[in-house]
């Protein structure tokens, strides 16, 4: 039988690839991301609870310090730029990273809370939360493109990321809500949010530690070279540069940005409510469709992966949103067309039906997230055969302050909509009365939104052309200047 050949043959490109454990390593990274994610969404109950803040200045707090957090993200690239110690860049940051955000959270959740203290204390403590997530989470989101630069490993990257990223926050949900919550009388209370902590960061701290063995081996700094022979310090200006002139990042910008604020606006708790609880009749659909669609959801993600191994990154992207915008389409006319409340009904046609659309939007949005991890790190080799800069953390960087400025607005879209049905000083309640109105903004926001983003997408990724063949003239080109600037410094040495 003859064996297949490698993706290094087919394209006549060394590529550089990462060992199965390492990924898988790697990928742990969502111990500590999706754990103290489910923690952070406590942080209102820590608010109020431990420190007395109101429910409209937690708004407030939270509002601004999800800004601050977009605005600290680019100023990492500066200290990732700088940080080379004889342990390396990457092991250093991560740990710092979450040290930092450790000692937050503890003082947030823990330390200080219940102890009279008010909002400026809380709000310290956040702010010191955020500078410690911004350093680990925008060195991690930088490591696929150091840990390989294969077209068929880089899918594979974000499909085990994708499967942590979805598998923790069911534990951790299940952890807090079913074990931890009946032992302090099934009430968020202090020592609930206290014990909630520690289990948090305990799970953070076995998540930082494998990442850290997965990474070891391309901690070195040959894998942070640029082109470039003399390595100047990186400047406000190249930041600029980056973003005039980075095509591919210009257009994953508009694609992922757009995507994004209508994904977090649907999943806003009042838009939960108004679908399940209000036009279906049922929030208790909403869990049974999450824990149901997991495991084919992770399965969507190894297909994704496959197929933008075979035909790129970009192309990928492309086909999955069409897929996405088609269910999309087919879901809201389901619900013109039936009877939502049927959907309620246990095992009825119309929540079969319901179910599977769901399975179909799930799969294809993982596909889309697995094809974008790729694709991020696309365009940092692509920033590097351009200007001969190794930014990782630049691109990485840049994009989250976009995406962070613009998503902040994601609770104020899912208010406004409230307030257009004239929940002006109450909020939805499961069990009221499905209006016309209700229907159609709630229709609008849970699948208008995610159309109108995916338009985005399509025409942005048609300005872009950094699709699998030019990628694979990237890789050559990139390979063609190493080699010589190599040859260069062996000439210089030789004078």
């Amino acid at each position: 039988m003859s064996r297949k050949p490698t993706a290094s043959e087919i394209d006549g490109v060394t590529y550089r690839r990462a060992k199965q454990w390492q990924i898988i390593l790697y990928a742990c990274n969502g111990l500590v991301g999706m754990s103290v994610y489910s923690l952070i969404n406590l942080a209102s109950y820590s608010a109020s609870i431990g420190y007395g803040v109101t429910t409209i200045v937690i708004g407030y707090i939270l509002t601004c310090t999800r800004i601050l957090d977009g605005v600290t993200d680019p100023m990492l690239a500066f200290i990732y730029d700088r940080v080379n110690t004889r342990f390396g860049k990457l092991r250093v940051l991560l740990v710092s990273g979450f040290v930092i955000e450790a000692v937050g959270l503890f003082c947030m959740f823990s330390l200080f809370s219940g102890k009279g203290f008010g909002w400026i204390t809380f709000t310290l403590f956040y702010i010191i939360y955020i500078i410690g997530y911004t350093i680990t989470n925008m060195t991690a989101q930088t490591i696929p493109a150091i840990m390989s630069n294969d077209p068929k490993q880089r899918p594979l990257i974000g499909v085990w990321t994708t499967a942590f990223n979805y598998l923790v926050p069911m534990i951790m949900m299940m952890i807090l809500n079913t074990v931890l919550l009946p032992m302090f009388g099934g009430e968020y209370n202090q020592s609930f949010l206290s014990a909630a902590c520690i289990a948090c960061l305990i799970m953070g701290t076995i998540g930082t530690v494998l990442v850290c063995i997965g990474v070891s081996a391309f901690d070195k700094p040959e894998y942070f070279s640029g082109l470039q022979q003399k390595k100047e310090k990186l400047r406000l200006k190249d930041m600029m540069d980056v973003l005039a002139h980075n095509r591919p990042l210009q257009c994953y910008i508009i694609s992922n940005a757009s995507d994004k604020i209508a994904q977090q606006t649907g999943s806003q708790s009042v838009i939960t409510t108004l679908l399940f609880g209000i036009v279906i009749g049922n929030m208790g659909i909403s869990t049974i469709l999450m824990v149901v669609s997991m495991i084919p959801s992770i399965l969507f993600a190894a297909v994704g992966a496959k197929y933008a191994g075979k035909h790129g990154s970009r192309k990928a992207i492309v086909t999955w949103t069409w897929v996405s915008m088609a269910v999309s389409v087919v879901s809201l006319l389901f619900f013109v067309v039936i009877d939502p409340s049927q959907i309620a009904v246990m095992m009825s046609p119309a929540m079969i039906l319901y179910v599977l659309l769901s399975l179909a939007q799930n799969g294809s949005n993982m596909c889309i997230t697995t094809a974008n991890t790729s694709f991020m790190a696309d365009t940092i080799d692509y920033e590097l055969d351009r200007s001969g800069r190794y930014v990782p953390a630049v691109i990485t960087g840049t994009y989250s302050l976009i995406d962070k400025i613009i998503t902040a607005f994601s609770a104020t879209v899912a208010a406004g909509a409230a307030a257009i049905l004239g929940y002006k000083t109450t909020m939805p309640q499961p069990g009221e009365a499905c209006t016309s109105a209700i229907f159609w903004v709630t229709m609008a926001v849970k699948f208008g939104m995610p159309i109108l983003g995916w338009i985005c997408t399509i025409l942005a990724m048609k300005f872009c052309k950094l699709d699998k063949e030019e990628m694979i003239n990237v890789q050559k080109r990139i390979a063609e200047k190493k080699e010589k600037a190599r040859h260069e410094v062996i000439m210089e040495h030789m004078k």
